[in-house]
C-alpha cells in the first residue's frame, strides 16, 4: 500500500469508530496488502490517536490459541494498542453505544516494571513483570466481520489494521507474582448472565502466556517499538469470544487467581 492508502485507510476507521459504523473489508480494497501494510495502517491509527490527546496504557496479543489460528489459516499472532479511554472498572458498566459488536474475552494480564526490547528470553520477561492479574478484553471491530456481496470473512491484515480488534479492557482486583504462579493452569469460567458460556487454562495462549510477551517483545522491535515499565500486556485469550449484546452482564472466575467482571447498558 501507498503512504496515501494507509493514511486514508487509518482516517476511515477513525471515522468509523467515532460514528459507531463499519467499513468494508480493507483487504478487498487493497488485494495483496501484507501484515506490514496492516501495521502501518494500525500505527497510522495510533499517530492520530496520540495527537488527539489519548495516552498508550499498553498493549494486546490475539491470535494465540491454535483454534484462532486455524480459522484464519494463519500462524502467528497478532498485536494492538491499549489507549487510556479503553479502561474500564471491574464491576463497572460500558455505556450504551458506546460500541458497535462488543465480544469479551478472558485472560492473564501482565504489568510490567521494566522495559523490554527485542528478542527476550522467558526469564527476562518474568523478570521484567511487576505482576499478573485476572483481566477481561473488550473486543469491538470497525471492519465488517465479513463482505456481504461475497461472503469473504476478514484475514488477519483486516484485523491487524483495526487495532487487532481492541476496544477495551478490564483488570480485576487480584495481584500476583508471576514466579509463584503457574499460569499455564491459570483459567476460568466465564459467564453471561449467569450461564455458562466459555472455560480455558492459560495454556491455550501458545502453551504458555509467558510466551506471548516473548513473541510480542520482538514484534515490537521489528517496527521500532519497546514494552514500556507500567505498561500492561494483554497476554492473549484462553477462550472464544463471548457476544456481548446490550443488557449483558459478564463475568471471569479465574478461581485463586481473582475473578473480573463487566456489564453493557
Amino acid at each position: 500500500m501507498t503512504g496515501d492508502e494507509i493514511a486514508a485507510a487509518a482516517a476511515a476507521l477513525l471515522r468509523a469508530e467515532d460514528r459507531r459504523e463499519q467499513i468494508g473489508l480493507l483487504s478487498l480494497a487493497h488485494p495483496g496488502m501484507t501484515m506490514d501494510d496492516a501495521y502501518a495502517v494500525q500505527a497510522a491509527l495510533m499517530r492520530a490517536k496520540l495527537a488527539a490527546g489519548r495516552k498508550v496504557i499498553g498493549w494486546k496479543i490475539g491470535l494465540t490459541s491454535k483454534a484462532m489460528q486455524d480459522a484464519l489459516k494463519i500462524d502467528t499472532p497478532d498485536s494492538g494498542v491499549l489507549f487510556d479511554d479503553m479502561n474500564f472498572e471491574t464491576g463497572g458498566v460500558v455505556p450504551e453505544g458506546r460500541f458497535i459488536q462488543p465480544r469479551v474475552e478472558a485472560e492473564i494480564a501482565f504489568v510490567m516494571k521494566a522495559p523490554l526490547d527485542g528478542r527476550v528470553t522467558r526469564a527476562q520477561v518474568i523478570a521484567a513483570t511487576d505482576y499478573v492479574a485476572p483481566s477481561l478484553e473488550i473486543l469491538d471491530t470497525r471492519i465488517l466481520r465479513a463482505d456481504p456481496a461475497t461472503g469473504r470473512a476478514r484475514v488477519i491484515a483486516d484485523t491487524i489494521s483495526d487495532n487487532a480488534a481492541n476496544a477495551g479492557i478490564v483488570l480485576g482486583e487480584a495481584r500476583h507474582n508471576p514466579r509463584l504462579v503457574d499460569l499455564r493452569w491459570a483459567g476460568a469460567i466465564v459467564t453471561r448472565d449467569g450461564e455458562v458460556e466459555e472455560t480455558g487454562l492459560g495454556a491455550g495462549v501458545l502453551n504458555d502466556p509467558v510466551m506471548g510477551i516473548v513473541w510480542l517483545a520482538e514484534r515490537m522491535g521489528q517496527y521500532g517499538q519497546r514494552i514500556e515499565p507500567g505498561q500492561v500486556i494483554l497476554s492473549g485469550s484462553f477462550i472464544r469470544p463471548v457476544e456481548c449484546p446490550a443488557g449483558s452482564h459478564v463475568e471471569a472466575d479465574f478461581g485463586a487467581f481473582g475473578h473480573v467482571e463487566i456489564s453493557f447498558a
